[in-house]
């Protein structure tokens, strides 16, 4: 097990989504020679999205992975060192940062920026995967703005899911809202309730589950059954939001990093510095509020610049 190949690195970037690649464009810029190794997802959740128009410099707006091909490409243009693979544990005792890739390798870094990411989660049906991109999405604010006009469904129970059916009821016709439970099993705030409540054009199913999305090459309805009558209904929609929640890809760093309940690496406020020196976190790994991609950019130039001030700090000690 000792006999693993090691590599030392100056700064290591894990994850490459926007923040991932951002973090590299802005660290390569400063000559701190970064490596990143892309994860199980290379170009994280935007991959997985369609068109994307809400992020600034396309004005015609982008496709998700075309966007991210453009990212990682301007990253290894400014020298970034990047490479396929997986993190698989972490030991942050000492001062020198070890990262095992794909438990073959390991990687000793004096500074390490985890830009994991998060991952929605899903029904598990095998229709909300094939639609998925095509009237099926987990982010309201993303996508809402093509189907305007149009009846919409979206699933869920908290905070997230009433927000976004909110605000998918300012663009679309009929916004069809499907809670497992009854009333007294939501989980949303007593406020948000309301003003769901309050929203002439949000309709909410009680004690309904999702059986299936329907359409060929996109949604064309869902089919949807009440758990206390068992009886079903198909309910004509174009489009299909999930809103059950985020998972933070950040499970290989539990037992290191302080984390919130769900999981969300904790970052001293203002900065993207976790409870260990020399580690960061930048983008939806440790963002459960906003998560946008123009946020999660932002947040990977402040890891970026925070790695650098403490590699020029650790030299200067040196």
């Amino acid at each position: 097990m000792e006999n693993k190949e090691t590599e030392k690195v100056h700064c290591l970037i894990i994850g490459s989504g926007p923040a991932g690649y951002t973090a590299a464009i802005y660290a390569a810029r400063a000559n701190v020679k970064p490596v990143l190794y892309q994860g199980i997802q290379p170009g994280g959740q935007l991959t997985i999205t369609t068109e994307v128009e809400n992020y600034p410099g396309y004005a015609d707006g982008v496709q998700g992975p075309e966007m991210m091909v453009d990212f990682e490409k301007q990253a290894k243009r400014m020298g970034a060192d990047i490479r396929f693979g997986l993190a698989t544990k972490v030991d942050f005792t000492g001062p020198v940062h070890k990262v095992w890739i794909d438990d073959e390798k390991i990687i000793e870094a004096d500074a390490v920026i985890i830009a994991t990411g998060a991952s929605a989660k899903w029904l598990n049906l095998e229709s909300e995967q094939r639609l998925n991109g095509y009237g099926v999405s987990a982010c309201a604010v993303c996508d809402g703005f093509f189907f305007r006009n149009k009846e919409v469904a979206i699933v869920g129970a908290g905070d997230t899911a009433c927000e976004e059916a909110l605000y998918l009821s300012k663009l679309c016709t009929t916004v069809h809202m499907l809670v497992r439970k009854d009333e007294n099993g939501m989980r949303a705030s007593k406020v948000m309730q309301e003003r769901v409540k309050n929203t002439a054009n949000i309709k909410v199913y009680w004690n309904t589950e999702t059986v299936e999305v329907l359409g060929e090459n996109k949604v064309d309805a869902v089919k949807v059954r009440n758990t206390k009558t068992n009886e079903e209904q198909t309910i004509p929609v174009s489009a299909f939001f999930v809103a059950i929640g985020h998972e933070p890809n950040s499970q290989v760093f539990k037992g290191w990093l302080d984390m919130d309940e769900a999981g969300y690496i904790k970052t001293i406020p203002g900065t993207s510095k976790t409870n260990i020196k020399g580690v960061f976190a930048a983008g939806d790994v440790q963002d459960k509020i906003y998560r946008q991609a123009v946020t999660a950019a932002g947040s990977g130039c402040m890891a970026a610049l925070d790695a650098e001030r403490y590699l020029g700090e650790l030299s200067t000690a040196l």
